[in-house]
């Protein structure tokens, strides 16, 4: 029997939620000219595009809009927290009721559709294992934590304190001193629980963006530790960043192997990809695609796994294989993919190519793959370092 109240408070908190996504509409100047125009998108950052750019975004809220109508009829009929119920164990299988495994079906769809952004946080937290992560804790760890490490000094710290003023400048509160000082204390907090993570140059951005969604910086700390602790492989953050080194040549692998015509270019052009993918790969795309873009990839990257991130950078590439095919340079290649990148306001037009064109990967696939790159990686940093070494002791 359902509850016409709660139903009622559905309705009510969609109609509220609705009411925040204004709808842009570029000044006539701007039509007829077809000029750029600056404009700000679901999560107040300042975006240059024209004015297709702008119809492609207002069409884009409007789909959010639908989807949280999907989302909240299916609270109104399943229960609040439906999509808890979902996660289905190997050895569980055979005894699983037949609405779990569908409800299970239903989420995995509904999340590579999106989830509405007043939804986000809660889904989040409980679909990553970030709930799970803080319940393991006293209740006052986060607190505690900033309390304890509030003035001590660290190289992580003084880094940390150089890139604040550079994360997304000009974003309405995450550059204020209230914005610094909240990003400051997730990423100074994480940085004493992980010391050998500490603080490496890209957290900023994951971190700032998990703060806008969030909304508070407790939860955006144990999101960002469920992300490198669980949800990511251990050694992306790390001093000599060997995961992320290993991850540029899993997908120089798969790029191969899933577009053969753009890998044989691009190698006669002498084109490395780690030049886009290392952004790429460190920032979670949130320093390349547009926020509410990033924030789809991210929705299947804490319901799925990391795998998303090659299913993302191998779909850019694959969108722009005729272009690409054109490029005569280095400096062509990059300029392509940037300006793709740049506006890709509409998620589905990046996903849909991700998952219906790129085959299947699964997180078993790619850490195989990454095993099979370690051992080359780790001779070459070793080889690094020596070289490095011994440019050293000759100087002294």
């Amino acid at each position: 029997m359902f509850n016409g109240n709660a139903i009622q408070g559905k309705k009510d908190l969609a109609m509220e939620y609705q009411a925040q996504i204004p709808i842009l509409r570029p000044s006539i100047h701007a039509r007829r000219a077809n000029m750029t125009v600056k404009f700000q998108d679901l999560y107040n950052f300042t975006v240059e595009g024209n004015v297709d750019d702008v119809n492609v975004l207002n069409e884009v809220r409007e789909k959010v809009r639908q989807q949280g109508r999907v989302w909240w009829a299916l609270e109104a009929n399943k229960g609040v927290n439906w999509y808890l119920d979902t996660h289905v164990s190997s050895t569980l299988k055979s005894s699983l009721k037949f609405s779990v495994l569908v409800n299970a079906i239903t989420l995995k769809r509904l999340i590579r559709k999106g989830i509405p952004p007043s939804l986000r946080p809660k889904v989040w937290f409980s679909l990553s294992g970030a709930a799970k992560k803080k319940s393991t804790v006293p209740e006052t760890y986060y607190n505690d934590l900033i309390l304890a490490v509030e003035n001590k000094v660290t190289p992580a710290t003084k880094q940390i304190d150089q890139d604040l003023p550079r994360t997304f400048p000009g974003h309405p509160w995450l550059d204020t001193p209230e914005g610094h000082a909240a990003l400051r204390r997730v990423l100074v907090g994480y940085s004493f629980r992980d010391s050998d993570v500490g603080y490496c140059q890209g957290l900023n951005y994951v971190a700032a963006l998990l703060l806008l969604v969030m909304k508070t910086e407790e939860e955006a700390f144990w999101m960002l530790a469920v992300l490198l602790e669980n949800v990511l492989v251990n050694d992306c953050y790390t001093n000599n960043l060997s995961g992320c080194h290993v991850d540029q040549r899993v997908f120089k692998d798969l790029l191969t192997k899933k577009c053969p015509r753009i890998a044989t270019h691009l190698e006669a052009l002498e084109f490395d990809v780690s030049l886009v993918c290392t952004e790429w790969f460190l920032c979670l795309f949130s320093k390349s695609l547009p926020s509410e873009t990033t924030l789809r990839v991210w929705d299947v990257l804490f319901y799925e796994g990391a795998q998303i991130l090659f299913y993302a950078a191998l779909a850019i590439f694959k969108m722009n294989e005729e272009e690409l095919l054109l490029a005569h340079q280095v400096g062509d290649v990059i300029n392509i993919i940037q300006r793709t990148t740049h506006h890709l306001f509409d998620p589905d037009v990046l996903l849909t190519v991700a998952f219906d064109a790129m085959g299947f990967m699964t997180t078993t696939n790619i850490s195989k793959q990454r095993k099979k790159q370690e051992p080359a990686v780790m001779a070459e940093l070793d080889q690094r370092l020596r070289r490095l070494t011994s440019l050293n002791g000759d100087e002294k």
